[in-house]
């Protein structure tokens, strides 16, 4: 059938075959395989810079040219996934890491392992298209489980891929790494392009109405009309710099002279999050049923007495295990409430709409960044205590505007 032309361009939309938990745990699997490639580098980050003889300061630029790129990926790129077959993008981002991930593993060159990280974070695509194909593919009731359900994947690839990069590297060099790394791509390539189907919602009016450079000036108009999934960006862009600030200040301060604790404590510690991989899932079915607004409000409280008992690791480093616990039963769940205020929108235009929650979500999460070492520096644990406090008090706010306006009839169910 034809849908209604939609910002100049129709789209023609072919029935969708129904998803099985099988296939959205498959997809799950490949987008957690893609999103552990940003993290592969923390803990090896210093033997990669005796191996070509740089300063930390200069190898600090790989994370943080991989995350500039993976931003302006996600912000150029994604907005294809509207108008060109998503099985073929998938495939083609997942080819160029491929290949970005073997020329780090052999690189003689600093400058030649700086280009391929950047490539690789360009072209991180997956995890960021494969919600709005899913949800194209899902009975509306199952939307939230299926979101959470990819959302346990990339959180599963955070987590295990710092655990894995260290244990690797000491028995087998940093090179090893990104060897293992670019078996575990090839593994993704394959289950995407056997998993994918080719079908999609694709322009099919006049020359010129789908042009690359009209597509993206129709992002000022979609964002115009869906303040919601705006004010969702922002609300899971605050909870994500509350997380950075958070794991920053514990490594500062866990380390220091007060408690003098060594690393390994600090990484069994961040071992805690995996507590999300069983809580999310579960999580998403009770938003189905509660609506992602409400559930997102009850979640934003719970984040707030989470990072407000911070403030009791004066009293011993061991209270800090709940914070950590709380913080990460509901922040994940925060992200997952606040995708499916986009994907319960027209199919024709959720790609779209998650390059807007996406690209916001990254640029106020760099305040977590930016605060994190600062104001460790500059007020100690007082400072990351205040500071995560704010920025949790200004989400509690922010999910209780958006329950409001989706009630008042603002933004759309």
């Amino acid at each position: 059938m034809m849908r209604p032309p939609l910002l100049g361009i129709a789209f023609a939309v072919a029935p969708a075959p129904s998803l099985s938990p099988r296939a959205v745990a498959l997809f799950a699997l490949a987008a957690g395989v893609v999103t552990a490639n940003a993290y592969y580098i923390h803990p090896i980050i210093g033997r990669v810079a005796e191996t070509f003889g740089i300063s930390a300061a200069e190898i600090g630029a790989v994370p943080a040219l991989n995350q500039v790129a993976l931003a302006l990926g996600v912000f150029f790129l994604l907005p294809l996934g509207d108008f060109v077959s998503n099985r073929k993008l998938v495939l083609i981002c997942i080819t160029v890491q491929l290949l970005s991930l073997g020329t780090m593993a052999l690189a003689e060159s600093y400058g030649l392992f700086l280009a391929a990280s950047t490539v690789l974070g360009f072209f991180t695509l997956t995890p960021y298209l494969l919600p709005a194909y899913v949800s194209k593919r899902v009975e509306g009731a199952q939307l939230g489980r299926a979101t959470a359900t990819l959302t346990t994947g990339v959180v599963a690839g955070v987590l295990l891929s710092r655990t894995g990069s260290g244990v690797i590297a000491e028995y087998g060099g940093w090179r090893a790494v990104y060897g293992v790394a670019t078996g575990l791509m090839a593994l993704a390539l394959a289950i995407l392009a056997w998993r994918l189907e080719g079908k999609a919602a694709l322009a099919t009016t006049a020359p010129g109405a789908a042009r690359y450079g009209t597509m993206m000036l129709a992002l000022g108009r979609l964002a115009l009309a869906h303040p919601r999934v705006l004010l969702s960006g922002a609300i899971q862009g605050l909870s994500f710099a509350i997380f950075l600030l958070l794991w920053l200040g514990l490594g500062l301060h866990l380390t220091g002279p007060k408690w003098n604790l060594g690393t390994d404590i600090v990484g069994g510690l961040a071992a805690l999050t995996a507590l999300n991989l069983l809580t999310t899932a579960r999580l998403g079915r009770w938003a189905d049923g509660l609506g992602p607004e409400r559930a997102r409000r009850r979640l934003a409280v719970l984040q707030f007495l989470g990072v407000a008992s911070l403030a009791l690791v004066h009293l011993h480093w061991l209270w800090v295990m709940l914070p950590i616990t709380l913080t990460s039963i509901a922040g994940p769940v925060i992200d997952v409430t606040g995708r499916m205020t986009a994907l319960r929108e027209d199919p024709a235009i959720r790609t779209r709409l998650m390059t807007l929650y996406t690209t916001i979500m990254f640029l106020l999460a760099g305040l977590g960044s930016a605060l994190g070492t600062s104001t460790y520096a500059a007020y100690g644990w007082n400072g990351i205590v205040l500071a995560s406090t704010g920025l949790s008090l200004s989400v509690v706010l922010a999910t209780h505007l958006g329950y409001r306006l989706q009630q008042r009839g603002v933004a759309r169910p």
